[in-house]
């Protein structure tokens, strides 16, 4: 019978316990990271329910208050943060799916046809993703005053659609994802340029539309001076304006939860598009690494 090499088990017990303190140590900075990216928003959600003698005397805890139901009665007698939130939502909503479609087409064309000076405006798109938006921004606010869309919800959605860094991914992901073989496929079976595109490129496109379209939906809810430029009417306010104008009213100073509980408020839709649409980007990450 043979047998085993003493010296073999020890190295292999060695290589077992590197290992474990490897994997330890990893997941000791995870937690770590995990805890500090969740700490902040748990102290907002915490303090959204106790009131402001206690934000002010007793500093952070982790504990809940019982002061919700009276910050929410303070918050929406000084602001209608109802009516803030929902034009915040409408707005983000049209902006990410006009976004998301209008750049999937444009990026479908870009990969699919071959025209003349198809290459030069390509390179005018990059050119673009290097100017700030900052530079462009006088020129965007008088476009908006000559087509008479100042106060209008649709000077905000409208530019959105010519998203420059949407077309940009989406032109690198469907050259990766969709076959030309395909699409020569379809029209020699009958099928038009359009039913292709809605029956066949949009679904293979759909994990890089909804990668993109969660951080169109996270600027567009979280714009605040577009809309404060472009917004005069209380009627016409966003969450992040209602927000803002928390500060310059006396309920700063009577209940600091009251604020705590606004901007609560705003975190919720951010939070429930992220849960709904990260696997997209976990996916895209993923196959991204795969590819490499």
């Amino acid at each position: 019978m043979s047998k085993t090499n003493p010296t073999l088990n020890q190295k292999q017990k060695k290589q077992k316990r590197d290992k474990i303190m490897v994997y330890a140590i990893i997941y000791s900075l995870l937690a770590l990271l995990v805890i500090i990216s969740v700490v902040p928003f748990w102290i907002v959600l915490i303090n959204a329910t106790r009131d402001g003698v206690s934000i002010s005397t007793q500093g952070i805890t982790l504990i809940p208050g019982k002061s919700l139901v009276e910050n929410y009665k303070i918050l929406t007698s000084n602001v209608d943060v109802m009516r803030g939130f929902w034009n915040s939502l409408k707005i983000a909503i049209l902006v990410t799916v006009l976004s998301g479609y209008f750049s999937a087409l444009t990026a479908y064309g870009f990969h699919m046809y071959n025209f003349k000076g198809k290459n030069f405006l390509f390179g005018i798109i990059l050119v673009f993703m290097m100017i700030p938006s900052q530079l462009s921004f006088l020129g965007y606010v008088k476009w908006m005053t000559q087509l008479n869309l100042m106060d209008n919800h649709l000077a905000l959605i409208i530019p959105s659609i010519a998203s420059i860094g949407t077309v940009f991914f989406l032109r690198a992901y469907i050259s990766s994802s969709l076959s030309k073989e395909i699409i020569e496929s379809a029209r020699i079976d009958g099928a038009g340029e359009l039913y292709i595109f809605h029956r066949i490129a949009l679904p293979l496109m759909a994990p890089g539309v909804a990668t993109m379209s969660i951080f169109t939906f996270i600027g567009s809810w979280n714009n605040y001076l577009s809309a404060r430029v472009i917004l005069s009417s209380k009627a016409n306010e966003t969450l992040p304006m209602v927000i803002s104008s928390l500060k310059a009213l006396k309920i700063w100073y009577q209940n600091q939860g009251a604020i705590y509980l606004g901007f609560a408020i705003s975190i919720i839709p951010i939070v429930i598009v992220f849960i709904f649409a990260s696997k997209y980007l976990i996916e895209n990450i993923s196959a991204g690494a795969v590819k490499g």
